[in-house]
């Protein structure tokens, strides 16, 4: 074996990834083989069923290799599943400036994911491999991922991802002959006796860079909870799953969260510096149940504090509309 001290033996890796391609098999070919809009209520089920899979899949972890190996499992996909919402923001605005209608963006992201499954898996297998042979490269993953955090949280409100701006877009407009028509769910389709690319694929090769830019963190930010690949590989790709459910489920609320990127910074500061003063002594690593509750807790104050400021800010608009207060005579 690769990694002689992962619990997850060869028997292990070709089940899980079997049943994730079944999964996607009924996504694609079955559920969701015709194109439709997703409704709130169709991505609420879909991000429950995948949770609920997950879950299980965790208990499963849980019962087989001990409660330690369990909740490492668990924290990373919590850890995992909320820098995802980064994800959400970036998506939002490629088919708002694409103009990608909504029905066809479950296609779009379906092969999006796909492809981060495949890149994701090698850079945890690639990054697995550094750490058991480099161990100082845990602290550079450290150090990476509190400057990432901090970089986050000094950022401007007003700065905004512009995908219409992007080098990669104008690449692709540049060399792949490209159209601004659609025709039903295709990527490429024959225009003027030429084959030319769709806005599908345009978004497509965004989602997919998007993707590469958030791995960046994300994968360190998880070998920050245990360095195990198989808990590694599998906690991230059951969170990558869910990731299309709940960007339709968030959408058109995710706007709401105004704090949510600054709790995520807190998180991969927190995480950084928990990987740096674990690899340099090993009585300051923590349980990662106490890792759970930390990520948990920064998550919950940052979705708290913004609710109620748009409470606040709701009430002051209302006061404003109605005009005032009432003046002393």
């Amino acid at each position: 074996m690769i990694f002689p001290e992962s619990v997850g033996k060869p028997g292990y890796w070709a089940g899980f990834i079997a049943f994730v391609i079944l999964m996607l098999a009924l996504d694609l070919g079955v559920f969701h083989r015709k194109a439709h809009v997703v409704r709130f209520r169709e991505a609420a089920i879909w991000s429950a069923i995948w949770i609920a899979i997950s879950l299980l899949f965790g208990a499963f972890v849980w019962w087989e290799f001990g409660s330690e190996k369990g909740w490492e499992f668990l924290a990373g996909y919590v850890l995992e599943k909320s820098l995802s919402v980064d994800n959400i923001f970036v998506f939002i605005l490629i088919f708002s400036s694409l103009g990608i209608p909504r029905i066809f963006q479950h296609r779009v992201l379906f092969y999006g994911i796909l492809g981060a499954l495949l890149l994701r898996a090698g850079m945890i297998i690639g990054g697995a491999a550094l750490i058991e042979r480099f161990h100082w490269v845990m602290y550079v993953f450290g150090a990476f991922l509190v400057y990432a955090g901090a970089k986050i949280f000094f950022e401007k409100e007003d700065e905004e991802v512009r995908p219409e701006d992007n080098k990669v877009m104008k690449f692709v407009n540049r060399f792949v002959p490209s159209t601004s028509t659609f025709q039903e769910e295709r990527f490429f389709i024959v225009e003027n006796g030429k084959r030319v690319a769709t806005p599908l694929f345009t978004a497509l090769v965004l989602v997919e860079l998007s993707d590469v830019v958030f791995a960046v963190d994300s994968i360190p930010a998880i070998f920050a909870i245990t360095t195990d690949p198989f808990i590694v590989f599998t906690s991230n790709i059951c969170a990558i799953l869910g990731l299309r459910s709940l960007f339709f489920l968030l959408a058109e609320a995710v706007d709401q969260f105004r704090y949510l990127p600054t709790g995520l910074a807190f998180v991969l500061i927190f995480v950084g510096l928990k990987m740096i003063a674990g690899s340099w002594d090993a009585n300051w690593q923590l349980h990662p149940a106490i890792s759970l509750s930390v990520i948990l807790g920064f998550l919950a104050v940052a979705i708290v504090a913004s609710i109620v400021k748009n409470r606040q800010e709701a009430k002051e608009a209302s006061g404003d509309s109605s005009g005032g207060p009432p003046t002393e005579r």
